[in-house]
């Protein structure tokens, strides 16, 4: 049977990308990466995915006439390994209208709140300077808005006192690496059902 394929779309040091590549390798995943998808050719996310023997499709978007175009390769690439999923690691550019639609329902994404709090950038900031106890980490669907697609699953990070951005963002780092993987793995097992706004996952 063929494994399932996946693409990850990362822009920089590529952190949760290596953990989705170590768990592909111990087999928790349930799938392969098939290729890494970067807008900055020198991001060291790059150079993880060479070492994983994963292929990439770096790219300048300043080098196209516009999103469309670029994006138009960006699907070639994906349609040519046969890719069921689209995993959005650190990528820092917005999708447009038209290629959320082509993958709707395929395309995850994932971020350090507890959503629909704290959408955007900076959400650990967020948290911190509205003095909430409780922020986490979400991964979603992707649909047309920021940070608005149905929520697939969510896991809690308390916010301790004394916390400064880069205590509680390391803390709620180490629970994305896990989580994604293991959504990632839910995908592969066919687990995964969207309906409207309402996300199952069978056991």
């Amino acid at each position: 049977m063929r494994a399932f394929r996946m693409a990850v779309f990362a822009s920089g040091r590529g952190s949760n990308f290596q953990a989705l590549v170590d768990a592909q390798q111990s087999g928790a995943l349930g799938g392969e990466i098939s290729i890494l998808v970067c807008d900055k050719p020198q991001a060291p996310v790059v150079e993880l995915a060479k070492a994983a023997n994963v292929d990439v499709f770096a790219f300048q978007p300043k080098e196209y006439a516009s999103k469309e175009d670029y994006e138009r390769e960006i699907a070639a690439e994906l349609q040519q390994r046969g890719v069921e999923l689209i995993v959005l690691a650190g990528y820092m550019r917005l999708l447009s209208p038209s290629f959320v639609e082509f993958y709707n329902g395929r395309i995850i994404n994932i971020h350090p709140s507890l959503l629909p709090a704290f959408p955007g950038k900076d959400a650990i900031g967020q948290a911190l300077a509205y003095g909430v106890k409780m922020t986490g980490v979400t991964v979603h669907f992707v649909d047309g808005g920021m940070d608005t697609g149905p929520v697939i699953a969510q896991k809690a990070v308390e916010i301790k006192d004394g916390d400064t951005a880069e205590t509680l963002a390391e803390r709620i780092h180490a629970v994305e690496q896990k989580l994604y993987s293991e959504v990632v793995s839910w995908f592969a097992q066919g687990r995964i059902s969207l309906n409207g706004r309402n996300v199952t996952i069978a056991l």
